[in-house]
């Protein structure tokens, strides 16, 4: 079991269908990161359904986009006006390695942030690995430095320098895919599942979280 923070997230899309989020909870967990966009023009099919159900069990909710090569500007505004977030809940953008498609770089990664931001008032989440630090070499970035970072990382707990110096810390933590990382991998009454710890207490996570990623840990 991972050593650090709160261990009480998971994050799906429709690969993982319509679960039984009454079972979820009742399992210990607090938070939901669902896939909502990718690109231009891919709505997660199950988002809405699976939100609605969610937010019923009183589970705390977060969207996440999927970036792509195509226009950030116009993935940053399908993004928000699908995944319909209140304050409360969390956005995210997914920058990672596209093995079917085109590839969104840093750039574009900015542009989207900026215009989440101009839309929200607020900044994203960053989720990333290898990509990042691949893309960003061995020098920090200020802009993205403003956004929190969910680093996926199969290992032992991260040492946010060591994945990237632009981040002094990070907020979440995706230690496993389900098969690879740390246990426990699955979610009694769910099954396998990406899962997510927080890095501090069930207090900071509740604040944090419905600042809607504004009141950093």
């Amino acid at each position: 079991m991972p050593g650090v923070g709160t261990n009480s997230i998971i994050d799906i899309s429709s690969f993982q269908g319509l679960p039984d989020f009454k079972k979820i909870k009742a399992a210990g967990i607090v938070g939901v990161l669902h896939k909502a966009t990718e690109g231009v023009g891919f709505h997660d099919s199950t988002y809405a359904a699976n939100k609605k159900a969610a937010r019923a069990e009183g589970l705390l909710w977060g969207a996440y986009h999927f970036g792509t090569g195509s226009d950030p500007g116009k993935q940053a505004e399908e993004f928000v006006r699908v995944a319909d977030v209140a304050d409360d809940e969390l956005l995210v953008l997914d920058y990672e390695t596209n093995g079917h498609g085109t590839q969104m770089k840093v750039p574009g990664a900015k542009q989207f942030i900026n215009r989440v931001l101009e839309l929200t008032g607020r900044r994203p989440g960053l989720y990333s690995g290898n990509t990042i630090r691949d893309d960003l070499g061995n020098t920090a970035d200020p802009d993205l430095a403003k956004c929190w970072l969910w680093v996926a990382h199969y290992d032992s707990p991260p040492a946010a320098p060591k994945i990237h110096k632009t981040w002094s810390k990070w907020t979440l933590w995706q230690y496993t895919d389900g098969q690879a990382g740390p246990d426990p991998h699955s979610i009694t009454g769910f099954g396998r599942c990406d899962r997510d710890t927080f890095n501090g207490d069930e207090v900071a996570l509740d604040k944090f979280w419905k600042s809607g990623g504004t009141i950093h840990p």
